[in-house]
């Protein structure tokens, strides 16, 4: 029999953009008893909510996925909520698994986690040199606090719980509202729905523009969202320690390029405004993702421009 043959799982964050390719993928691998609980019945921020989840549910494993975030836009309009939501939910979903005693519980970090000057690419070691970028270092720390958390449990109880780093996803499926959405899909929507705006209705001789934030010098490392949800996949199978493990693509590039790859695959013709009011966030984010490899065998597969063309397809 498979590994998830007979599990039952719980993926919160299920129904969102990372969950549902998460879902797809175990379901594929077999697994036939998976709980999805949607933010309407189960608050976890609750404490109470998430007693009832894991007495609705009674899991084998955890794979704690949801998450209230954003670009850099969202994460200054809330920092306050984004750090107390983060935290309440990781925390309590991560306790009440110690207290009903699941055989392992599966925690997602983020690269806002790191230091605003981490040497590159980013080491797992250097996660505790020096205080996240400013723009989005509450939710950076609200998600770092389950590392302790997660470290803490194994020594006192010998709770079996991990903790990975995932860089900035996207693929089919993100989440396009410019409210919300991060820097990809933010870029592709602004780029279509400008050439479809213009198209046929401004004055000859006019061409469409598009703001963007910052310089464009900021660098960025992405991650195709089928390749992030084997990674979680392969952790759950495969690792047991709670030492964080980088999760990424293994390259960097800038905002700049990143646009000159967009408006080349979109097919835009306008011209392009920089912002430069506007913060960049962190100067660069590249993972060493060496260890996700050695630990649990996961390399990415996706080639970034056709990461990119499926994602622009689907938008």
């Amino acid at each position: 029999m498979g590994f998830w043959d007979t599990k039952k799982v719980v993926v919160t964050g299920g129904a969102g953009f990372l969950g549902k390719h998460l879902v797809s993928q175990l379901e594929k691998r077999g697994c036939r008893n998976i709980f999805i609980p949607s933010s309407k019945d189960y608050d976890l921020v609750n404490m109470e909510a998430v007693r009832r989840l894991y007495s609705d549910a009674r899991p084998d494993i955890v794979i704690h996925l949801a998450a209230k975030g954003g670009g850099i836009g969202a994460n200054r309009a809330n920092p306050g909520k984004f750090f107390y939501d983060n935290l309440m939910m990781g925390v309590q979903m991560m306790e009440i698994g110690r207290q009903a005693g699941i055989e392992k519980f599966v925690a997602l970090g983020t690269i806002c986690a790191y230091p605003k000057f981490t040497p590159v690419p980013f080491k797992e070691e250097n996660l505790w040199n020096g205080y996240p970028d400013e723009t989005n270092a509450p939710y950076g720390l609200a998600k770092k606090m389950l590392l302790v958390q997660s470290q803490a449990y194994r020594q006192q109880y010998g709770f079996n719980s991990i903790f990975l780093l995932l860089v900035n996803l996207y693929g089919p499926g993100d989440n396009f509202d410019l409210n919300s959405s991060h820097v990809i899909p933010a870029l592709i929507r602004k780029c279509i729905d400008t050439q479809k705006a213009k198209r046929g209705l401004s004055p000859k001789g006019t061409v469409p523009e598009i703001l963007v934030w910052g310089t464009g010098n900021s660098t960025r490392e992405f991650l195709y969202v089928e390749d992030a949800a084997e990674a979680i996949i392969l952790a759950a199978e495969k690792y047991n320690k709670s030492e964080p493990v980088n999760i990424g693509a293994g390259f960097e590039i800038s905002i700049k390029d990143l646009l000159k790859l967009i408006v080349k695959l979109t097919g835009f013709k306008g011209k392009v405004i920089w912002d430069k009011s506007k913060p960049d966030g962190q100067p660069r984010r590249f993972l060493d993702t060496s260890k996700a490899k050695k630990e649990f065998g996961f390399k990415a597969k996706t080639s970034f421009e056709v990461g990119l063309k499926k994602t622009i397809e689907c938008y």
